[in-house]
């Protein structure tokens, strides 16, 4: 009897280790999810108020503007 108890004891703490993995990776990708939001954001509105006519200077900006994200999301949000 004390064996069942035991395995049950096991089994609970298996399943409430995954329930908080699952809810830690949900967290990690509403993170991800805001963070592709803002970059987004980021570059419509840096393109609307300074490149409007500006082509080739969006482009660039725009370029250095997702490499930076790249570099600041490479560095906080990686997985650890």
């Amino acid at each position: 009897m004390g064996h069942s108890i035991a395995w049950v004891r096991v089994i609970q703490d298996g399943a409430r280790r995954r329930r908080l993995g699952e809810e830690a990776s949900m967290g990690r990708q509403t993170v991800v999810t805001l963070y592709v939001v803002a970059l987004i954001t980021v570059v419509i509105v840096v393109d609307l108020l300074f490149f409007r006519n500006h082509v080739w200077e969006r482009l660039l900006v725009n370029v250095g503007i997702v490499m930076v994200f790249a570099a600041f999301g490479l560095r906080f949000l990686r997985r650890t």
